[in-house]
């Protein structure tokens, strides 16, 4: 059949499942846009309007993150191209699978500095997986084809497609590409792992005494969540996520030890300092996870099971390197452990019992102030009245007080982790409720990340999008105020967001969403409850204590080990004899052998 290029863009996107696209249309982009018009009256797919590209990609992010889809974004050329660009990087970082369509000026055009012409091919190469310029209309339909099928597998990623105006209009003979036609040359994602470093992980899982399943969003993408449990009960080894692992291990499990690194749980960070073999599965050795990294799991064997063969070595050389899918690879540990007709006799009572009493000594403590809320306690409530939501965050405090509590489900937790991009957790939310229409979604969020991306209070108002979003109000740039008080002499450098500040329940009321505002926890709860019963948007102004402080806390180039805001220990056991570590003075315990203070070996 003969059909133009747009025609046979959104004719592929409908074949290969996509049913929502956020975007925002523009001159470059409006030929998509009429076709787009038509499939939409015939109800075959959606488009959302935001009110700023960034809130599109962070909307196609949220989406992917919740499903596993690819998600899908549109802008036209010059700004609103870069509009896409923070966006983009954020996904870039978090390998989340997007398909961004943007406009460009006609071919011929190209290079004449035409208006609104911008190289966003070029200025996006770092970061993206791939992309594409559609040259001619009879390349669109293997190029969407092989985009999507590019952003969806082996590690995921961005991939971005710009279309020349005039290519959306071109007409040519159109032969439709379904799903599971594309055939890339040269491009194999490794799925299974090599069968002699399958045996020799098995090896090192048997002898360890204090092993540890280090578990990254790779996990999560992989859907490995049953796997990494039976793993770690089979052998009875301790699991800490990264915060993009979140959900890959329920945190209710008596092996979990939460979230490790920067704002990790104290016993997490111990481990991790303390264990003989280290299970990295799916993760990256991000510089917030490991601290110093010299010193990250130094005393360690190390198996890494990555996808990329780029992570494996990136930051630290494994014993055991592994490349593949998460998920077959640990299946195939599993079988061969299975296979192997050996007995599995976890050799670990020592070591969670050392790994218990660390949890009662350093429990993450909620704070009650007098008088006022604590940020804690208001996300502890929402854990507590809706466990089962998604949750989305921006960047902060806020967020990484949300990793600490709150206990998620695989995919549940959805937030910004590698880029830290201020302003994702409204539009990501967006995107994960008209993905998921009939599930909770609640974004966490913060005075200062919620005003870079406000104006979609509009797209939620609009299309009757029922997001909770939850603004932690402490009137300040609370983390960088942190840093600034712990590390730069308490000069509040331009961090302070009280002045200038919207009544934010008013804001939310003349977009005609829904605003509240709490600042006491006797009707904490009440407010909660009343925020998630209601059938459509809510805002919620949270007013805290204006100086909590996130810990336990690593401070940058130390080890996990020396942690900053740990609660008093308690009393040491009064049976054991004390002793002295050589390096700090510490006191603790004859039966540890490493300080819990500075690490050092006794």
């Amino acid at each position: 059949m003969q059909a133009t290029g747009a025609y046979i863009l959104i004719d592929t996107l409908c074949r290969h499942g996509v049913k929502h696209i956020f975007g925002y249309p523009g001159g470059a982009i409006l030929p998509i846009y009429d076709e787009l018009y038509r499939a939409e009256s015939k109800g075959i797919i959606q488009h959302i309007l935001v009110r700023h590209e960034q809130g599109a990609a962070h909307a196609a992010d949220g989406y992917a993150r919740a499903t596993g889809q690819v998600g899908v974004c549109f802008g036209t050329s010059g700004p609103g191209a870069t509009n896409l660009v923070t966006g983009i990087a954020t996904a870039h970082m978090d390998s989340i699978p997007l398909l961004v369509i943007t406009g460009q000026v006609p071919r011929s055009a190209i290079g004449t500095d035409a208006f609104q012409e911008t190289d966003i091919f070029g200025i996006t190469l770092p970061i993206v997986k791939h992309s594409y310029v559609v040259r001619a209309a009879k390349d669109m339909a293997r190029i969407v084809a092989e985009a999507i099928y590019i952003a969806t597998t082996g590690r995921p990623g961005p991939v971005l497609v710009d279309i020349p105006k005039d290519v959306g209009l071109e007409v040519c003979e159109y032969e439709p590409i379904e799903p599971g036609q594309v055939k890339l040359r040269g491009y194999r994602p490794t799925i299974r792992g090599n069968a002699r470093q399958i045996a020799q992980a098995v090896q090192l899982i048997r002898e360890a005494k204090r092993p540890l399943l280090y578990v990254g969003g790779g996990a999560i993408t992989a859907g490995a969540h049953e796997e990494v449990l039976r793993l770690a009960e089979l052998f009875q080894i301790p699991v800490t996520t990264t915060l993009m692992g979140k959900g890959a291990f329920p945190e209710s499990h008596p092996l979990s030890v939460g979230m490790l690194g920067m704002h990790g749980t104290a016993y997490a960070n111990f481990a991790v300092s303390e264990c003989d073999l280290l299970i990295a599965v799916g993760a990256r050795f991000d510089d917030r996870v490991t601290g110093k990294l010299d010193e990250f799991a130094s005393r360690a064997k190390v198996i890494h099971i990555d996808i990329d063969p780029a992570e494996v070595g990136k930051n630290r050389v494994p014993d055991v390197p592994i490349v593949g899918s998460v998920k077959p690879v640990l299946q195939q540990i599993l079988k061969h452990i299975e296979d192997s007709g050996e007995p599995v006799e976890p050799a670990t009572q020592a070591w969670l019992e050392r790994i218990r009493v660390w949890k009662e000594d350093y429990p993450l403590v909620v704070p009650q102030p007098s008088g006022e809320l604590s940020p804690q306690e208001v996300i502890v409530a929402f854990g507590r009245h809706a466990p089962d939501a998604y949750y989305t965050t921006d960047v902060g405090q806020h967020q990484m007080w949300a990793a600490q509590f709150l206990k998620n489900g695989p995919r549940r937790w959805i937030s910004s982790a590698g880029l830290g991009t201020m302003g994702f957790g409204m539009p990501a939310a967006m995107g994960v409720k008209v993905a998921l229409p009939d599930q909770q979604v609640i974004c966490i969020s913060g005075d200062a990340s919620f005003q870079m991306n406000s104006q979609e209070l509009a797209t939620l108002a609009q299309y009757g999008i029922a997001v909770k979003t939850v603004i932690i109000n402490n009137f300040w740039q609370g983390m960088v105020r942190q840093w600034q008080q712990a590390f730069y002499g308490e000069r509040y450098s331009h961090s302070n967001m009280a002045k200038g500040m919207p009544d934010f329940v008013k804001l939310a009321e003349a977009y005609g969403v829904k605003g509240l505002r709490v600042t006491d926890r006797h009707n904490l709860d009440a407010i909660v409850q009343e925020v998630l019963a209601y059938d459509g948007p809510v805002l919620l102004d949270a007013h805290v204590t204006r100086d909590e402080n996130c810990y336990p806390m690593v401070a940058p180039g130390k080890p996990n080990s020396q942690m900053l805001g740990l609660p008093e220990r308690k009393v040491l056991e009064k049976a054991a004899e004390l002793i002295y570590c050589a390096n700090c003075g510490a006191k603790t315990i004859s039966t540890h052998r490493f300080c819990p203070e500075c690490g050092s070996k006794l």
